[in-house]
């Protein structure tokens, strides 16, 4: 891949899960120094890092739930590298529960989802405006889901969640222009090792719903984060399906 945004730096929070981590290897390939966010898995995070060609990349253990933690990513980012160009919101959180099982979807349930895929996400583009706006072409890419648009997913609330942030991709690609662009890159069901890991039933049933005829890859959602830094600067409040097709079936 080209070397289009050398210079430039990236944050993913979420970064060291399997989408994350695939986004990360993309833009650190396009030439980005990227600083990426865990929850608990620093052994991941830490053998990321050192996998990324270039230099400068770090990672800090971040709950994206936790404003102030986000707050000092944002400062030490700036300290150490003096800018922060895009930003990936790919830090989330489900649980399987049957949309018709209402009981099961409880409080405490629901409260987390939106503090993560929703606040999370809003308290870190807020954390990192001013670093974003510095160079006036920052960018926010919000890793999103097509349960947002077909009420389809692992539960209600996580579908509401991924609704919510496409709602806040379209408000903020709006307040903060021109600035700050701010996109949705929203998948279908990645191929991850968690799904591989689901019953063989049920990913059978989940190809047969996918009209290309395979789940769409983390790499190929690392793709479209950096497309939408590099070849499609015109883009802002606007969401990307990179999702097989999956809206047809």
């Amino acid at each position: 891949m080209t070397a289009t945004l050398r210079g430039k730096v990236a944050a993913v929070t979420g970064g060291a899960g399997g989408i994350g981590a695939a986004i990360c290897a993309r833009l650190a390939h396009a030439g980005a120094t990227v600083v990426l966010t865990y929850r608990s898995s620093s052994a991941a995070a830490a053998a990321l890092v050192d996998s990324l060609p270039g230099a400068g990349h770090f990672a800090r253990r971040v709950d994206v739930t936790d404003s102030a933690s986000l707050g000092a990513l944002a400062a030490e980012t700036g300290e150490r590298l003096s800018r922060c160009d895009v930003l990936v919101n790919c830090a989330g959180t489900t649980r399987f529960v049957a949309h018709s099982d209402l009981e099961g979807l409880d409080d405490g349930l629901i409260d987390e989802i939106f503090r993560t895929n929703w606040r999370g996400a809003f308290a870190a583009i807020r954390a990192f405006q001013p670093l974003l706006a510095q160079h006036a072409d920052g960018l926010v890419v919000n890793i999103s889901s097509v349960a947002a648009s077909l009420g389809t997913g692992s539960n209600v609330a996580y579908c509401a969640s991924k609704a919510a942030m496409d709602c806040m991709t379209k408000s903020l690609a709006r307040a903060l222009a021109p600035r700050i662009r701010v996109v949705s890159v929203s998948p279908g069901l990645v191929d991850t090792e968690f799904v591989r890991g689901m019953d063989l039933a049920w990913r059978k049933d989940q190809l047969a719903r996918t009209p290309i005829g395979r789940l769409v890859t983390p790499e190929e959602i690392g793709d479209a984060v950096v497309a939408a830094a590099t070849l499609l600067q015109p883009l802002t409040g606007c969401v990307i399906p990179v999702d097989g097709g999956r809206p047809l079936a």
